[in-house]
Formats: structure tokens, C-alpha cells, sequence
């Protein structure tokens, strides 16, 4: 079967706090390594109550410290909100303290609403298409060749791999012009999945980094002993989804039996939208939603995301979901 990655929020449940979260995601971490998934990849959020993983840099080398072998990186870094060249001096000390073990994925949204984004000190009057340019730029700065006047140190002639993210067609584009690996986010936004898929695979060019397309989509795994113990797990997820769409973010919660029913049909319409990405259940349960889902797609990789609130029930879910793939 094809690797298995995860992305973690470095989530803050209700009556904890970031610093239980960090812990909690060094720890998922090791178990990952040890359960032989691909690579583990932190992302950037701001102004979240639930999400721990704001200043992903400093995350991401407290995760590679503590691991040995597993590839660590941003899933994603959101280039609106840094320069390029600050991204490539951060990723650079990574791949010098970590070498060969760090990767860089790139976003184009701000990772928070718009008074936080004004707050990051970033030019909020430029548009989308200055993403691509600041991808080459940062792509430049990793370059050998002295391409700027100012160079970046630690960063100029390191072997950064850098993906692109994102959930619509333009990322696709970006990602097929520019010959690098891309990440779709189907695990919060699969209504434009196969469009860009196919997008990204028929216009791709190949470039020093990559020599055909590769595909990593975003999956949302609940896996339990059984599929009611799965269900129950997920909820989680689900009030922290309807939560955040209401404009109402808050710190993950406990699952709730029967939260669906409870629900407005609006928002069960919504559920259903991001879960048409989700296998929910036991082991046979989600084993088979899986196969299904990378035969549709012809996903090169899959990056699970466990959205659970009680830590061993998580570790236990990547465990099943792991045992699958071997």
C-alpha cells in the first residue's frame, strides 16, 4: 500500500493546554516512527483556541529533536504571512540541525481570519498571485547559485523538499508549473479534489525536485475496536468542524453520544461534505473505505489527520490505521 504521513494540529483540548499539547504531539510523534509512517507534519493557524501549532518552526524542531528517523515538516507554512527569505533562514537551521529529515509545505491562505492576519505585519492589499512569486523566491534562496544580493544563511544550497497545499485548482497549478510534489487538503475541503488531481497530473513539468507528479491527499482516519467505539471518537472532530464554521472556534471536546441528531440539517449538510473524505470504524471498517478512497483517487500518499480527544484512543487509532497498511 502506498505511505501513510499525518498532520497534526498540535490540538488544545477542553480543559488543558498547549503545553499538554505539545507533549501530546512529541509523543504521537515517536509512536509514529516506531509504527513506520512516512513523515509528520505540523501546520500553521493562528488566533485558534484549539490549535497549538501557531509558531510551526519552533514545533517542528521540538518534534525532530525528540525523533530520530521520521521526516518532519510544515503542512503547511502560509507564505502570505512571512517573508521569503525569514521561511528559508528557519527552514535552513531545520535542515542543518536536522539533515535530510525536513520538509517545507507552502500555503497561500492566511491560516487565520483577517484581523490576525493584519496583526502578522503582513501586506494584506497584495493578491493570490504573489504566492507563486514567493515561492520562487524561497526556492531561490535554497538555491547554490547566488541568485539574490542577500543570501540566506543557514538555507542557500540545502536540499529543502518543497510541496505545495492547497484546496482549489490554483494550488494545482502552481504545484504542475513549478514541478513540485502537492498536498490537497481533502481532509477539510474535498469539493474540488479530483479537479485539481487531474489538473496538477495533465499540465505538470518536471523540474530538479521532481521528475513526474506526486500526490499526497489530506484523510481524516477514526479507528477503534469497533465501529460504534469509532463513531463516538469522531464526534470530536465533527463539534470542533461545526464549531469553527459557526465562527465560534474553540478548544477540542469531548465526543457527545448521538451529537449528529442534535444538529441542524445545515450543519449535518456540512459534516457530510468534509466526512465524504473520512473512513470511521473498526479495522476491517476503515481498511476497506481506505482501499476504496486511494483506488478513486490514485493517491501517491495519504496524510491522516485523528482529530480525538482522548490522547491513548488517537495514538490507537494511528495504530489500526498503520497495521492496515502493512
Amino acid at each position: 500500500m502506498i505511505p501513510f504521513s499525518i498532520l497534526d494540529l498540535s490540538p488544545i483540548n477542553e480543559g488543558s493546554d498547549a503545553a499538554q499539547s505539545f507533549r501530546n504531539t512529541l509523543d504521537l510523534a515517536r509512536h509514529a516512527e516506531r509504527l513506520g509512517y512516512q513523515r509528520f507534519w505540523l501546520a500553521e493557524h493562528h488566533g485558534m483556541p484549539g490549535i497549538a501549532s501557531a509558531a510551526t518552526a519552533v514545533l517542528i524542531g521540538y518534534v525532530a529533536g525528540g525523533t530520530s528517523t521520521i521526516r518532519v515538516g510544515a503542512g503547511g507554512i502560509m507564505l502570505p504571512n512571512h517573508s521569503p527569505l525569514v521561511i528559508a533562514e528557519q527552514f535552513g537551521t531545520l535542515e542543518s540541525l536536522f539533515p535530510g529529515r525536513i520538509d517545507l509545505g507552502l500555503g497561500r491562505a492566511p491560516g487565520s481570519d483577517q484581523l490576525t492576519a493584519r496583526a502578522l505585519r503582513r501586506n494584506l492589499a497584495s493578491d493570490s498571485s504573489q504566492f507563486p512569486n514567493d515561492v520562487v523566491e524561497l526556492m531561490d534562496y535554497f538555491s547554490a547559485e547566488k541568485r539574490h544580493a542577500v543570501r540566506a544563511v543557514p538555507g542557500a544550497g540545502l536540499n529543502v523538499p518543497i510541496w505545495i497545499l492547497g484546496s482549489s485548482l490554483f494550488g494545482a497549478q502552481v504545484a504542475a508549473a513549478l514541478g513540485l510534489p502537492y498536498a490537497f487538503a481533502s481532509h477539510f475541503a474535498p469539493d474540488q479534489m479530483m479537479q485539481a488531481i487531474a489538473l496538477y497530473r495533465a499540465t505538470f513539468k518536471p523540474s530538479a525536485q521532481l521528475a513526474k507528479p506526486y500526490v499526497m491527499l489530506g484523510y481524516n482516519v477514526f479507528a477503534a475496536d469497533t465501529d460504534e467505539e469509532a463513531q463516538f471518537l469522531a464526534t470530536s472532530m465533527q463539534q470542533a468542524f461545526v464549531s469553527l464554521r459557526s465562527g465560534h472556534p474553540g478548544r477540542l471536546q469531548p465526543p457527545v453520544e448521538g451529537y449528529l441528531d442534535s444538529i441542524a440539517p445545515h450543519q449535518r449538510d456540512v459534516l457530510g461534505e468534509i466526512l465524504s473524505c473520512a473512513a470511521i470504524g473498526s479495522p476491517d471498517t476503515v481498511k476497506r473505505t481506505l482501499k476504496a478512497f486511494i483506488e478513486q483517487t490514485g493517491a501517491d500518499e495519504l496524510m491522516i489527520t485523528s482529530q480525538i480527544f482522548d490522547h491513548s484512543a488517537r495514538l490507537r487509532s494511528y495504530e489500526i490505521t498503520a497495521d492496515i497498511r502493512a
